[in-house]
């Protein structure tokens, strides 16, 4: 929960700002954006936690615990995967949307943050959501680099008692337990944002 809890905040707020910077007019901005998207998408997240763990204390001299090298492998992946989920999002307001806020006064910045952001926002919920189920179940592959988390408890638990079907039918059944409430609580806020539209 406390790796869900780290790398869902930075994936979600973090890819906004990558989002944004994706979806801008400036090359300074878009191109980083769009080099970070694609390292990030287009590896696999297990791959970034070892590459943490192993390479980059190597590569800089800066240690890295197996806690560090799981939220940032799953958060910068999650940042990447989330910016293109706000870029769609933007890019699906309505073109006059920003030229009503032009026309108000309004300049590019403000009428991102009053208009487009909320609006663009209730229409990615469903899809943000998803991410977010899918951090939770990402903090499993912290116990690639022996952090000692839910599933790596189970295996030690299974290795133990030689019981793997009800140790690892545990973690199932914490994680649905944990995660089905959330999702109707989502489910719930979507309804509450499509009254207020």
């Amino acid at each position: 929960v406390f790796i869900f809890l780290i790398t869902v905040f930075l994936g979600l707020a973090g890819g906004l700002i990558v989002g944004i910077c994706r979806y801008s007019k400036s090359k300074l901005l878009r191109w980083p954006a769009s080099i970070f998207i694609e390292v990030f998408r287009n590896t696999p997240v297990l791959v970034q936690i070892i590459w943490f763990y192993y390479a980059f204390p190597i590569l800089t001299g800066i240690d890295v615990d197996p806690f560090l090298a799981a939220v940032l492998g799953i958060s910068l992946n999650t940042m990447a995967f989330s910016a293109e989920i706000y870029r769609a999002g933007i890019q699906s307001i309505d073109p006059g949307q920003w030229e009503a806020g032009k026309a108000i006064g309004m300049n590019q910045t403000q009428t991102m943050r009053r208009i487009i952001l909320p609006v663009a926002i209730k229409r990615v919920l469903p899809a943000l959501t998803n991410r977010g189920i899918e951090v939770f179940k990402m903090s499993t592959l912290a116990s690639v680099v022996a952090y000692v988390e839910t599933l790596n408890q189970a295996k030690l638990l299974a290795d133990l008692n030689f019981n793997p079907i009800e140790a690892y039918t545990a973690v199932a059944v914490i994680f649905f337990v944990i995660l089905y409430p959330v999702v109707q609580g989502t489910y719930v806020l979507e309804r509450m944002l499509r009254r207020s539209d």
